[in-house]
């Protein structure tokens, strides 16, 4: 495993990356560990900001893969979905929607980081390249 294809790939491709591998393991984190806390709640921020991060540098990254309109693909769908959620997320959390909240923020994380992830280990990806080649 190397992170040298990563952090050689053009911009905005490890700002992307990098955000989302610390938006996941933040998000693991928030998901084992109590809940409403001042912890959960700071690093739940912390969280949203890596996720738009995410969302918004995607729009910026155009591959050779499967186009669905122009220079864009259906994961540009997910980078517009994203943020929409997130905002939808946070509001149900201040309004004390607490299952609400839950429920999307935890798709949040499914979609977006977990199997959209998966979709990164393709070979000919970048990451499949950074995970399985020495």
């Amino acid at each position: 495993m190397s992170l040298n294809p990563l952090l050689e790939a053009v911009a905005p491709i490890p700002l992307h990356a990098l955000a989302a591998i610390a938006a996941f393991v933040l998000g693991v984190m928030q998901l084992v560990a109590p809940k409403g806390t001042l912890p959960h709640r700071t690093l739940g921020w912390i969280w949203v900001a890596l996720m738009l991060t995410v969302a918004i540098s995607a729009f910026w990254i155009h591959g050779h893969s499967f186009r669905l309109w122009r220079t864009w693909s259906p994961i540009h769908l997910l980078a517009i979905f994203a943020p929409v959620m997130l905002a939808i997320g946070v509001v149900r959390a201040r309004r004390h929607r607490v299952r609400a909240h839950a429920i999307i923020m935890s798709s949040i994380f499914a979609g977006a980081l977990v199997v959209a992830g998966l979709f990164t280990l393709v070979p000919g990806r970048i990451m499949h390249t950074v995970v399985f080649w020495p």
